[in-house]
C-alpha cells in the first residue's frame, strides 16, 4: 500500500471520524486538512486542529508507519519543524520535534476504498477503470476536460519557453522553429527542427522573394541532395545554387540518414513537405505577426492554404517520376495537426507571458471550433462510450490517457478518485487495517 493512498484519504477526508484521538489519548478534531503540498516539505500546508482545548495551524506529514519519520530524515530537515500532526496507519515508533513528542493519529478507512485503489492498480486494461466506466456520470469527464487541456497547454508552454530562451526572446525565430518540427509530424520531427536550426528564419527572409533559393537552401541544408550525383535538370538547378549559397553563408547542413521515408503516406515524405514548407515561407510575410492578428479559423486555414511547387506534382521523391499527377496541397489533417501543436501552443504561451488573457482564451476557442482527432487512443475511448466532439476534447483525452492511464494516476484522476471512494454505504463499514 503506497504512502500516495494514505495522502488520498487524508485530502478527500475519507478516514473515520469519530472519537478521534492522537496515539497518547488526547482528543482530535480536524477543522481544515490543509493544501496539497507537490514539493518538497511536509505533504499538507495550512492545515488547522484542534488538540485537546488547543487550536493548531501548520502542515500535515503522512506515513504508512511513524518509523518512517526517521528512515525519510525528516528529523534532520528544518522544513518539517512546524509540522504540528503526523498521520499514520501504523504507529511503531514515537517521533519528538525539538525534544517535544510529536502528536501523531492512527487513521482507519473504509477497507473497500483500498480494495477498490488496488483494483485497478492490478487491471491490465487498455485503461485501468475500464470495465466501471460506466458507473461514472459523464458529467465529470467533460467538467474535467477543461483542467486536462489547460494542464496539457502549460506542459507545452514549458517545452516553448525553453526554446525562446535559446533563441533570446525572438518569437518569430521560436514559431518558426516550432513549425518547422511540427511539418516533420512525429516520425521526422527531429530532423526539421535541426533543419530550421540550421538555416536561420533571417536567412531564409533575404531570398522570401525567391521561391527556387528557398528550396535550395532548405533541401541543401536537409543533405537530401547529397544524395546521388546524377538527376533531372530539377535536381541538378537546386544543387547548383545551394553550392553557391552554401559558400556565401558559410552554412553546414544535417545528414540525409535523419530523414524517415519507410511506413509513411507519400503525401507525407519529408521532401514533400519540405517544399510546402518552402512555399509557406515564400508566401508568408511576417507570419507569426498575422497570426497574432487572426482571430477567425478559416482566415488561419487561409494563411496556410500552400502546394509544392510544380516539380512535385509528379514527384514524391527526387529523381523518380511517380504515376500521380496532382497538386501535393498542404492538407486538412496537416493544417489540423499545425494548429494543434504550433499555433494553440503558441497562442496561449504568448498570451501568458504578456498577461493576456483574451490571447489565451482565443487559443482554447481555436480548439473548440476543430473538429475532433482521429487517431488509435481517441478511437479507443469512443469504443469504450466516450465520444467527442472537437479537438478540444480529443486533446483532452490525449492527455487523460497519457498523463493519468498509463503511469496509472488513479488517485489523481477524477474519474479514478469518483470509482475508488465509491463505497457500498449498507456496509458501513469503518477501516480495519
Amino acid at each position: 500500500m503506497k504512502e500516495e493512498f494514505l495522502q488520498f484519504i487524508w485530502e478527500h477526508g475519507l478516514f473515520n471520524r469519530n472519537n478521534l484521538k492522537t496515539t497518547d489519548g488526547k482528543i482530535i478534531e480536524i477543522i481544515t486538512t490543509g493544501q496539497p503540498n507537490f514539493d518538497s516539505g511536509p505533504d499538507f500546508f495550512n492545515a488547522k486542529i484542534r488538540i485537546g482545548e488547543t487550536i493548531w495551524a501548520g502542515n500535515i506529514e503522512i506515513h504508512q508507519k511513524s518509523s518512517h519519520w526517521y528512515r525519510h530524515r525528516h528529523n534532520t530537515d528544518a522544513a518539517y519543524d512546524n509540522v504540528i500532526l503526523h498521520v499514520v496507519e501504523l504507529n511503531d515508533s514515537p517521533v519528538l520535534i525539538k525534544s517535544q513528542a510529536l502528536p501523531t493519529l492512527e487513521i482507519r478507512y473504509p477497507a473497500e476504498i483500498l480494495e477498490n485503489y488496488e483494483l485497478l492498480l492490478k487491471s491490465q486494461r487498455w485503461i485501468a477503470c475500464e470495465e466501471r466506466l460506466p458507473e461514472v456520470d459523464p458529467f465529470i469527464l467533460r467538467f474535467w476536460f477543461s483542467s486536462l487541456m489547460i494542464e496539457r497547454l502549460e506542459a507545452k508552454t514549458s517545452d516553448i519557453l525553453v526554446i525562446l530562451e535559446q533563441n533570446k526572446n525572438n518569437w518569430n525565430d521560436t514559431f518558426y522553429q516550432l513549425l518547422a518540427r511540427n511539418f516533420g509530424m512525429k516520425t521526422n520531427a527531429l530532423p526539421f527542427e535541426l533543419l530550421a536550426k540550421s538555416l536561420p528564419l533571417q536567412l531564409l527572409s533575404k531570398h522570401k522573394n525567391d521561391l527556387f533559393q528557398i528550396e535550395a537552401l532548405l533541401f541543401g541544408q536537409s543533405g537530401l541532395l547529397n544524395e546521388t550525383l546524377l538527376g533531372d535538370d530539377y535536381f541538378l538547378a537546386l544543387r547548383k545554387e545551394y553550392s553557391y549559397l552554401y559558400k556565401k553563408y558559410g552554412l553546414s547542413g544535417i545528414g540525409s540518414h535523419l530523414w524517415k521515408f519507410m511506413r509513411l503516406r507519400p503525401i507525407n515524405f519529408p521532401t514533400i513537405r519540405i517544399a510546402q514548407l518552402a512555399m509557406l515561407i515564400h508566401h508568408s510575410s511576417a507570419l507569426f505577426s498575422r497570426i497574432l492578428e487572426t482571430e477567425n479559423l478559416e482566415d488561419l486555414r487561409k494563411l496556410f492554404d500552400v502546394s509544392a511547387s510544380g516539380y512535385w506534382n509528379t514527384h514524391y521523391n527526387f529523381n523518380k517520376i511517380s504515376k500521380d499527377d496532382h497538386q501535393k496541397k498542404l492538407g486538412e489533417t496537416a493544417f489540423n495537426n499545425l494548429l494543434i501543436n504550433t499555433i494553440v501552443p503558441m497562442l496561449f504561451v504568448y498570451g501568458d507571458q504578456h498577461l493576456d488573457e483574451a490571447m489565451k482564451d482565443r487559443a482554447l476557442l481555436l480548439l473548440e471550433k476543430l473538429a475532433p482527432e482521429s487517431n488509435q487512443i481517441i478511437r479507443k475511448w469512443n469504443e469504450l462510450g466516450v465520444d467527442s466532439q472537437s479537438a478540444f476534447e480529443t486533446q483532452a483525452l490525449l492527455q487523460l490517457k497519457n498523463r493519468y492511464c498509463e503511469p496509472k494516476k488513479c488517485l489523481n484522476c477524477q474519474l479514478g478518485a469518483k470509482i475508488i471512494t465509491s463505497v457500498n454505504q449498507a456496509k458501513n463499514e469503518p477501516a480495519v487495517q
